[in-house]
C-alpha cells in the first residue's frame, strides 16, 4: 500500500478560500482489503445545522450531503474529510464532555498545514473555541458541542512503514 499527501487545492479539487488542510490518502490494489481505511467518524448533537455550519466555516470542511426526515427537517450533515466522512447527527441526547484521555473516542485531530495551524487556532478563537492546550505540533479546543479537536501539524510521512 502507497500513501500519498495533496498539497493544493487542484489536487483535492476543492477550493479552499487561503486555508488548506493536508489530505493523507491511502493507495492499495483494487483486491486489497482497506480494513484499516476510516470510513466515517460520527458527532450526535441537537443542533444539526449549528455544528455543520462551524465545522464548514470553521474548519473549511466540504459539505457532500444532507439528510432529511420525512417530515423535511434536518436529520444528518455528512462533510468531508479528504476519503472520509464527519456525519453530524441528530439526537436528543445531552452533549457529553470528556477531559484529558477518556475511556473510547476523545478527539478529533485535524491535518493542518504547519505554517497554517496558528491561522486557524485565530478562527477557532473568532468563533468562540478558547484554545485549551498546545503541543509541539497540535493546537487543541473544542467545538460548539464540547468535543475536544486538534489541529494536528504532525508529519504523517513520518508514520509511513515498508
Amino acid at each position: 500500500m502507497s500513501r500519498h499527501t495533496l498539497e493544493t487545492p487542484d489536487e483535492l479539487g476543492v477550493p479552499r478560500a487561503g486555508f488548506m488542510f493536508r489530505v493523507a490518502v491511502l493507495c492499495a490494489p483494487h483486491d486489497a482489503l482497506l480494513v484499516s481505511v476510516l470510513h466515517h467518524l460520527a458527532l450526535g448533537t441537537r443542533d444539526v445545522a449549528r455544528l455543520a455550519r462551524f465545522y464548514i466555516d470553521v474548519l473549511e470542511l466540504r459539505e457532500v450531503t444532507r439528510h432529511l426526515h420525512g417530515d423535511g427537517s434536518l436529520r444528518s450533515v455528512w462533510l468531508d474529510l479528504g476519503g472520509s466522512l464527519l456525519m453530524i447527527e441528530l439526537t436528543d441526547q445531552p452533549p457529553r464532555t470528556v477531559v484529558g484521555i477518556g475511556a473510547g473516542p476523545f478527539l478529533i485531530a485535524l491535518s493542518v498545514l504547519p505554517e497554517e495551524r496558528q491561522a486557524f487556532e485565530a478562527r477557532l478563537e473568532q468563533a468562540g473555541s478558547v484554545i485549551e492546550a498546545r503541543s509541539e505540533f497540535s493546537s487543541y479546543a473544542r467545538d460548539p458541542d464540547g468535543n475536544r479537536l486538534a489541529l494536528s501539524a504532525y508529519p504523517l510521512a513520518l508514520l509511513e512503514r515498508d
